[in-house]
């Protein structure tokens, strides 16, 4: 067994850490355009720039882009009570300002929570989601998406997904300029420089993703513990988990229509298929070890 509070603790140290790393990559492999390119401090402080001015872009707008592309419609009251009085309920137990409510026409029962911060944080949750779940299991729904409004998670992702981003481009950039034979340093110790820059443009940004999923999962079992301490109730919320294991273990299930790879991690579960692979290469953990989890907390 083990506390809500060891849970959140555990998750939130290593998600710090792995996002260290992450930062560790994106420095290197911006260190080796600028030395392979030649732009010295000028070209750093401009790549810093455009790189500052993107991810702040991408908290400010980045919300309503998700929004639209999810298919999500803001919620009526009158239409959705349950629902309205979850989010309220729960907000309040948070500590957080009042979400605005959206509804995706999906079957695929899932949520997600998005906004540039908590005074301007939205929940969206899918028809399937509000069909399939009991009032406390949607509760336990609720209370995890609260939580990653009140861990500032959705931040903190985009910001993942924004250096992931700049890490993948600054590479194709490296690999192309080596490719076609433009730019670079020939001399001078280029050599030394040709070599590090090809390595880091082919590693660096396959090491990014892989931590920006790990990031990704580390949020998730942390919002699991956060929620489960917010209702008192964690087996409502393992409830669900298993309520949605069996619907996307069907053969015919299908994975929400207008997810991406951009927006899977925001979701309550995996949007974009019913099995994954590999652990390693998941926006979430197994929903059983998920479960597990949340039946041996107290």
């Amino acid at each position: 067994m083990t506390s809500f509070f060891d849970e959140i603790a555990r998750n939130r140290l290593k998600s710090v850490l792995l996002m260290c790393l992450f930062s560790g990559i994106f420095f290197l492999i911006v260190y080796a355009f600028v030395e392979y390119f030649g732009g010295g401090i000028f070209g750093l402080a401009i790549g810093a720039v455009i790189i500052i001015a993107y991810a702040a872009f991408s908290l400010l707008a980045g919300h309503k882009l998700v929004l639209k592309v999810s298919g999500a419609k803001e919620a009526d009251r009158s239409k959705y009570p349950v629902l309205y009085d979850a989010v309220e309920g729960l907000a309040a137990a948070s500590q957080v300002p009042m979400p605005k409510v959206y509804i995706i026409d999906d079957p695929n029962p899932n949520a997600f929570a998005t906004g540039p911060n908590k005074k301007h944080a939205y929940v969206a949750v899918t028809t399937g989601l509000l069909a399939m779940m009991n009032k406390s299991e949607l509760q336990g729904v609720i209370a995890h998406e609260m939580s990653h409004i009140y861990n500032n998670d959705i931040q903190f992702m985009m910001i993942a997904v924004v250096f992931a981003g700049a890490i993948g481009l600054l590479a194709a950039i490296i690999r192309n300029s080596l490719f076609f034979g433009f730019g670079g340093r020939r001399s001078n110790g280029g050599g030394y420089i040709l070599i590090v820059a090809l390595i880091l443009s082919i590693v660096a940004p396959i090491v990014a993703f892989l931590i920006r999923l790990a990031i990704s999962r580390r949020r998730e079992y942390m919002a699991d513990a956060n929620g489960g301490r917010i209702t008192r109730d964690p087996g409502s919320l393992a409830s669900a988990l298993m309520k949605i294991k069996d619907y996307t273990s069907k053969p015919n299930a299908a994975p929400v229509k207008h997810a991406n790879d951009v927006t899977a991690s925001l979701y309550f579960s995996s949007p974009l298929s019913v099995a994954s692979i590999s652990n390693l290469f998941s926006t979430h953990p197994p929903i059983d070890e998920r479960i597990k989890k949340l039946k041996q907390m107290y």
